[in-house]
């Protein structure tokens, strides 16, 4: 279903956020270094909720049949990405 690397993609941009995150909140960084990691938390924030929705949408491609069965299909980012 899924590779390892995004997998590891995924925790390790989740696990920079939380850094960030981390570092904001304790606010012993500069202004314009705490605005750079803001910005760069926003981009990580983005990247792991587009990971997260596809998954999501691959969920329920398996879930969905009619009638009633579970069954898998074939997942194409690409036909079925909204934007």
């Amino acid at each position: 279903m899924s590779n390892s690397k995004e997998k590891s993609s995924f925790e390790t941009s989740l696990k920079e956020l939380e850094k960030i995150v981390g570092e904001l909140e304790a606010g012993e960084i500069p202004l314009e270094t705490q605005l750079k990691s803001f910005e760069k938390g926003v981009a990580l924030s983005r990247e792991c909720l587009r990971q997260l929705e596809e998954v999501e949408r691959k969920v329920e491609l398996l879930m969905q049949t009619g009638d009633g069965e579970i069954k898998t299909a074939p997942f194409d980012a690409q036909s079925h990405n909204p934007g």
